[in-house]
């Protein structure tokens, strides 16, 4: 037997002030065999929690769990003495009041499982919704930070991320009193080297009570050597047979009893049993920029010259100046929950996640610029994500980005990204209407493939090809070539695939030759999208030649004018079907 695992030395080191997540309500029971018989082995643990006013610290010492979690009945208005009482509401017998966090319902006992509710104000106004047994920030990428764990139907822990908690218990001035009961309980046939007596063994220390007991008990699990009174009383003034049997008050005649005594007669066995009480205390956080909209000093810095000096904070806005980062701060943003990338010119658009957007441009180098104080006016959550991006200056600032923030002369050039959502619906639509429903086949994860066809993809030579392919997937692979075949069919013998049907309805129109440069670069796309990364960029450079694609430009720059040609023949075959059919 491991007397450790009684004395719960491991669960007594542990805090929950430096905690991630902090449990708001947890209550559950792990039982192993059959109680009064030896490996007869239960823990237990129930925490309950209220939110109390900062200058009630010092006497919320003497909370149970039996008080906040109101016996196992659960939480519910009433009225006492004539005034009613909320139902998250906790008065401590007039020493103290305080907020159930999380509120219980029970219904009717095993048909109904109990249910746990947060409270509508912390819900509010964090700013938080519920998906599944989650509640996510959305305001804040969407970050994770409430989280609920149930086990056979029966929720049995809410957690709530710890800055999240102090933040809102700081604009309310309270501070969290996290109230405790863990026991563990084993039968044992040998008490072995435990020395604890019935009446145990106690230990206290900041905030902890811990007791440790051990009783001798029968096999089947009455206390040993002792014996057990039983009462029986009975009424005899009851007809089973009258139809409608009335029982009167209980009198010497009509009431009859006997008592014996019982002694057990198993063996011998011990039940080892430790209990801990803890009552913890979770300040308010020093700030609450969330609720109380406190802006901190923030640690993000970023790079501001060539040198490498770093600035922070106010300093980062103090100038007029841009900063630089590399191509990969896109994705990073863009492709995360909530994340957004728009496009203002070619080289010029807006970057953002949950609402706070940045307007950036392109340099002739591929990398990212920013006006710095539209940086610095970022939440400090997405601040990081664009920091670990920064890089030293390089290559100058956009001329795009330049035009519009410093001349406020806007560039006239349009962004391929933009267009090919649009380009595919033209095409749908124009080969609908003028040769087959059915052209263009749908698909289930076009959405998704759109939202990842952008040029900062192309970050290395595997991530360029991976556009390449996605492309096609949109394109290429979508085209039916059974349904062009319809209007044009292949002579005896042949076969066609999607691109080769697409040329022959072409050429049935116009020049053969001009019909196969039309599609020229879609061919290119499609041979990239047999390419393997490993190989050497000679193996598949006739992919990128069809495409119209200088391998001389930065990768971005490649993936840019890879969206390009995409968009183009798609706008160039519509306008040949429009016109010719």
């Amino acid at each position: 037997m491991d007397r450790q695992w009684f004395e719960m030395n491991d669960i007594r080191r542990r805090r929950l002030e430096g905690a991630v997540w902090i449990p708001l309500r947890e209550q559950w029971e792990d039982r192993v065999g059959e109680y009064g018989h030896a490996g007869f082995r239960e823990e237990y643990l129930s925490i309950a929690t209220l939110a109390v006013p900062a200058e009630a610290r010092d006497r919320v010492e003497d909370l149970t769990v039996l008080n906040l979690a109101i016996n196992g009945w659960g939480h519910y208005g009433a009225v006492e003495d004539s005034a009613y009482e909320e139902a998250d509401v906790y008065d401590h017998y007039g020493q103290f009041s305080g907020v159930h966090l999380v509120l219980e319902q029970n219904f009717n006992g095993l048909e109904d499982p109990r249910e746990w509710y947060l409270h509508q104000d912390l819900v509010l106004t964090l700013g938080l919704r519920r998906e599944q047994d989650v509640w996510v920030r959305p305001a804040e990428g969407y970050e994770t930070v409430l989280r609920e764990t149930r086990v056979d139907g029966r929720p049995n822990l809410i957690q709530v991320r710890s800055g999240h908690l102090k933040d809102y218990l700081c604009a309310r001035e309270m501070g969290l009193a996290v109230v405790t009961y863990r026991s563990r309980t084993a039968v044992v046939s040998r008490r072995g080297d435990i020395c604890w007596s019935a009446e145990g063994r106690e230990e206290t220390e900041g905030g902890d009570r811990w007791l440790g007991r051990v009783a001798e008990i029968h096999e089947g699990g009455g206390p040993y050597g002792e014996e057990t009174a039983v009462f029986h009383v009975a009424r005899t003034d009851v007809d089973a047979d009258d139809d409608v049997p009335v029982m009167g008050r209980p009198n010497d005649d009509n009431v009859t009893s006997r008592s014996w005594r019982r002694r057990d007669r198993g063996r011998k066995l011990y039940r080892v049993s430790g209990e801990l009480w803890r009552t913890e205390w979770i300040p308010a956080g020093a700030t609450s920029p969330i609720v109380r909209n406190d802006r901190p000093p923030t640690t993000e810095s970023f790079i501001v010259d060539a040198e490498g000096n770093e600035e922070r904070g106010p300093g980062l806005g103090a100038e007029g100046r841009w900063l630089w980062f590399r191509p990969e701060l896109v994705t990073t943003v863009a492709h995360r929950r909530g994340g957004h990338l728009g496009w203002y010119t070619r080289e010029t658009g807006t970057l953002g996640c949950s609402g706070y957007d940045v307007h950036f441009g392109v340099n002739g180098i591929g990398l990212v610029t920013a006006y710095a104080k539209d940086v610095a006016e970022l939440p400090r959550w997405l601040q990081r994500a664009w920091s670990g991006h920064n890089v030293r200056p390089e290559g100058g600032v956009s001329e795009e980005l330049l035009a519009s923030q410093v001349k406020a002369e806007p560039a006239e050039t349009l962004a391929p990204e933009a267009f090919l959502e649009p380009a595919l619906r033209r095409f749908e639509e124009v080969t609908r209407e003028k040769l087959a429903p059915g052209v263009l086949r749908a698909h289930e994860k076009v959405g998704d493939l759109l939202r990842a066809a952008h040029r900062f993809r192309a970050v290395n030579e595997e991530g360029l090809l991976a556009l390449a392919k996605d492309l096609c997937r949109l394109i290429v692979d979508r085209i039916e070539a059974t349904v062009l075949q319809t209007v044009v069919q292949p002579s005896s013998g042949e076969k066609w695939g999607s691109l080769k049907s697409l040329e022959k309805v072409l050429a049935s129109k116009i020049e053969p030759n001009v019909a196969r440069a039309v599609l020229t670069p879609l061919a290119g796309i499609y041979e990239l999208r047999l390419a393997d990364a490993h190989l050497p960029s000679s193996e598949y450079a006739n992919g990128f030649e069809m495409a119209g694609v200088d391998r001389n430009l930065p990768l971005v720059m490649q993936g840019r004018d890879l969206l390009h040609a995409s968009v183009s023949v798609l706008y160039r075959i519509s306008e040949v079907v429009d016109k010719e059919w």
